[in-house]
């Protein structure tokens, strides 16, 4: 009996396969760590091979738990805007070149004049900036010519583990739209981008609607995973939209947050709309957008003030409840205390990659949890300032947060985040609501349900929601006011700071 569909969460850091039931029970999962490599300042790549081998292990895992002739198909949800660059027997010509990669600054500014910004964004839902892939081809292009000449295919994550699976190097549709060069209203790879790179689409994966069967698991690909043979794969996508459909965040009135390693927030929408104040992205149930909006310093800036200024082992059970603890007792505002979380750039809505961190108004009185407070703050109201944009341009009225990742464990950042927002929180009862998601693409494809909508219903967990405080609404109010100014008043200077890092870092050190 073939009871159980599998959704394979290929993500920055690790690869996790769960074997789910109709009802959204896990059964059985495995994990496996993937290699990030920082070769150089803002370089981050990754190899492909690794990809697979971290996959074919956990599946290995999982398969080991399970009968694998129950699993009536397997999905990918994926980590975004990755490019591997293959060459024609499917190896790599040079190192993927992952999201977090920064390279690509000067080729954002060249395609913006050269082609138009709008007109990118227009094609793509993405307002220029170094996080899609487009800049990254452009750079290769530029720089390291041999490898792009040499490079037969230029590979998102998903087609790459489905041509291993497979032997066919298949993607979905949106998989390849946060790559930056697919047309999200035709749903093609774009001939006006592929033409200024002077590339054909037969050099791109072929894109799937959702839920598509796009392959069967070949007899070697068994041996190597414990997966049956011929075990159908369906079409998924990027691990964003995975993960609201995995909270069933498919209305205009929910929209999921994932606190993770970047604070990621999208609410569906029935209309494609474009803004600098977040990126549109295709809906995981083929009908519809995500206007989704990133933060990209979420809880690597928390890690990072952890390891750097806290003493102690922050994967000690109680490390964080300790310092949680103690920030609880400052007041709103972290006595005069502003972070701006900026650590990695900033992308929505100001969408400039030298946007850099700060502490402002850092004094004498303030301490390790004064700091820690204000991370959180600032990071809360990023997000109610952009939560604010979208309703303010769209007109759409969000209801709820359905709240995701490591972060929606923290009892102070969710009470923070319902607050200097004024939403109801919900935390969902799966952290893996990216790989939850693939599950329910593969349960609407193999026939269990009509729909992704009804697999949504159907598949996704309870929550228990958290009610923002209306008796603290307008210490927020004043916050976000003052927070709204900072980027604005000090975006010469971070431009400068980083200008200046680039240079004395091609200066031998003293």
């Amino acid at each position: 009996m073939k009871d159980l569909v599998v959704g394979i969460d290929s993500s920055t850091q690790s690869t996790k396969a769960i074997a789910w039931t109709k009802t959204g029970e896990i059964v059985a999962e495995g994990r496996n760590p993937v290699e990030l490599h920082n070769p150089r300042l803002y370089w981050f790549e990754q190899n492909s091979r690794d990809w697979w081998d971290s996959c074919r292990i956990a599946l290995q895992q999982l398969t080991n738990q399970v009968d694998p002739g129950r699993i009536a198909g397997i999905s990918i949800s994926n980590q975004r805007e990755t490019l591997a660059f293959l060459d024609i027997e499917g190896n790599d010509v040079r190192p993927a070149m992952i999201w977090l990669d920064e390279r690509s600054r000067q080729q954002v500014a060249d395609l913006s004049s050269q082609i138009g910004a709008d007109v990118i964004h227009n094609i793509t839902g993405r307002p220029p900036d170094t996080t899609p892939a487009l800049y990254r081809i452009a750079w290769l292009k530029e720089n390291e010519p041999d490898a792009f000449a040499k490079t037969h295919c230029f590979t998102d994550v998903q087609a790459f583990l489905v041509s291993q699976l497979s032997g066919k190097l298949k993607t979905g549709w949106f998989s390849a739209d946060p790559l930056g060069y697919f047309d999200i209203r035709k749903k093609v790879w774009s001939q006006t981008l592929l033409d200024f790179l002077e590339l054909s689409p037969d050099r791109f994966p072929n894109p799937h609607a959702p839920a598509t069967m796009i392959g069967s698991v070949t007899p070697d690909a068994a041996r190597q995973t414990g997966l049956a043979p011929d075990t159908r794969i369906f079409a998924g996508g990027g691990d964003g939209q995975c993960a609201a459909l995995g909270t069933n965040c498919i209305s205009p009135k929910r929209a999921y947050i994932n606190l993770g390693t970047a604070v990621v927030s999208g609410v569906w929408s029935p209309e494609c709309i474009n803004s600098k104040a977040w990126r549109t992205e295709i809906s995981p149930t083929g009908e519809g957008y995500i206007l989704e909006t990133c933060l990209k310093s979420g809880a690597f800036l928390i890690n990072w003030f952890v390891d750097q200024f806290l003493p102690g082992d922050r994967g000690a059970e109680d490390f964080f409840n300790k310092i949680e603890q103690k920030a609880r007792q400052i007041p709103i505002g972290s006595d005069g205390l502003m972070t701006l979380p900026y650590w990695s750039g900033v992308m929505n809505p100001h969408w400039n990659p030298n946007g850099r961190g700060c502490f402002i108004g850092l004094g004498g009185d303030h301490t390790p949890a004064h700091l820690y407070r204000s991370i959180l703050e600032g990071m809360c109201l990023d997000q109610a300032q952009a939560t604010r944009a979208v309703e303010r341009e769209t007109g759409l009225q969000i209801e709820k947060f359905v709240a995701i990742g490591g972060g929606a464990a923290s009892p102070l950042w969710i009470r923070i985040l319902a607050d200097a927002t004024g939403k109801d929180v919900a935390i969902s009862d799966t952290v893996e609501a990216s790989a939850l998601g693939a599950a329910m693409l593969a349960g609407c494809g193999a026939g269990w349900f009509s729909s992704c909508n009804e697999a949504a219903e159907a598949m996704s967990g309870k929550t228990k929601t958290v009610a923002p405080n209306p008796k603290v609404r307008q210490t927020w109010d004043e916050l976000l006011a003052i927070y709204g100014r900072l980027f604005p008043d000090n975006e010469n200077t971070f431009n400068d700071l980083v200008n200046f890092a680039v240079k004395s870092a091609k200066v031998n050190k003293i």
